[in-house]
């Protein structure tokens, strides 16, 4: 559906040049919700721009759903456009226009008759769930609101993509859970493409399919959502995990695990992650008869990722004769992550 390769833009200025993106790689699939999460500055936002060219990148390539959108004329890019719907940050609603303009205001431009544009506006503000408030302006709407008139005119003309930037970082959680449900319920009703710039992993953890991390212009990770969660290999994944799971061991921690590991002559101090079903399995009763150690859990975590369990232990193993080692070798064996935590 969106290939892209090689993308690179470069903005100049008096004071030099920066290079915003550098060598972007992605492919996103027909029905997707692709994630791209990076700090603020990392590029993010840029390539989404150069998605629907409202940045001319650099060089490089983007092709959706077959079009090469680098080599459009001016007449072409208008076109294509119409394909490809986006919603911002803080919404760029027309204060002056009711909600119910403010959806038609695209379709006006489109030139549709004034018969289609009430059907299609009507649908819309169902879908989104503001049909009582056809006639009210956006100062009259809660932020929520306003988000959702956002999302009813980027779905106006129909589009295959949908772009979303930051769409709910001015948000308070609540809200942010119904705005993602709603692109959700879209996503799975309408079949529409949706890629998603946000800084907050749990925006990536509750919708997105897919993800790509972004550092300093560059992807530096990318692949499933299950996968970058649960086996993040870069410390800028890891980063944005740590308010979320125990990607790295809570300093309150490391001390008492020190004091442990002097003292432990056959044990270890291991972090495990679970995925899956295996969650709820009594693993670690099995681990505790089958090898005879003892089993002491210092910290956990479970959560669930688009459907999939997935949690942390960290677990004191004590045992005599190299049982802790062969009981780490089992839980190993049974496909969980096994990491023994060495404090120096």
């Amino acid at each position: 559906m969106i290939r892209i390769r090689n993308l690179t833009k470069v903005y100049t200025s008096a004071s030099g040049t920066v290079k915003a993106l550098d060598g972007i790689n992605l492919d996103i699939e027909k029905g997707d919700i692709f994630g791209i999460i990076g700090l603020s500055g990392a590029g993010k936002s840029t390539l989404l721009r150069c998605i629907n060219l409202l940045e001319k990148p650099t060089s490089g390539s983007i092709e959706i759903d077959g079009v090469e959108m680098t080599g459009l004329s001016p007449k072409e890019l208008k076109e294509m456009r119409k394909k490809i719907g986006m919603i911002f940050q803080h919404f760029n609603l027309l204060s002056s226009r009711t909600v119910w303009g403010n959806v038609a205001f695209p379709l006006e431009i489109a030139g549709f008759d004034r018969k289609t544009i009430n059907e299609k506006v009507e649908n819309l503000l169902n879908l989104v769930g503001l049909s009582d408030k056809a006639r009210s302006f956006p100062s009259q709407l809660s932020g929520g609101q306003k988000q959702r008139v956002g999302i009813a005119r980027a779905l106006a003309c129909d589009p295959k993509v949908l772009l979303c930037d930051e769409a709910t970082s001015a948000l308070d959680p609540e809200t942010t859970l119904s705005i993602l449900k709603l692109l959700k319920d879209i996503n799975e009703k309408l079949g529409i493409t949706m890629v998603v710039v946000t800084h907050e992993m749990n925006v990536i953890k509750q919708i997105c399919n897919k993800v790509a991390v972004i550092e300093k212009s560059r992807v530096v990770e990318q692949g499933t959502t299950f996968e970058i969660f649960s086996r993040p290999k870069t410390q800028t994944a890891r980063n944005f995990l740590k308010s979320m799971f125990i990607c790295e061991i809570p300093e309150e921690l490391k001390a008492k695990i020190k004091a442990l590991n002097g003292n432990l002559a056959e044990g270890r101090v291991v972090k495990i992650g679970f995925f899956g079903e295996i969650t709820a399995k009594p693993i670690l009763s099995e681990v505790v008869k089958k090898f005879g150690v003892n089993a002491n859990i210092l910290y956990g975590n479970i959560d669930n990722i688009q459907g999939t369990p997935f949690g942390t232990l960290v677990v004191q193993f004590e045992g005599k004769n190299g049982t802790a080692d062969r009981a780490l070798s089992y839980l190993q064996d049974i496909g969980l992550d096994v990491e023994v935590v060495e404090i120096g």
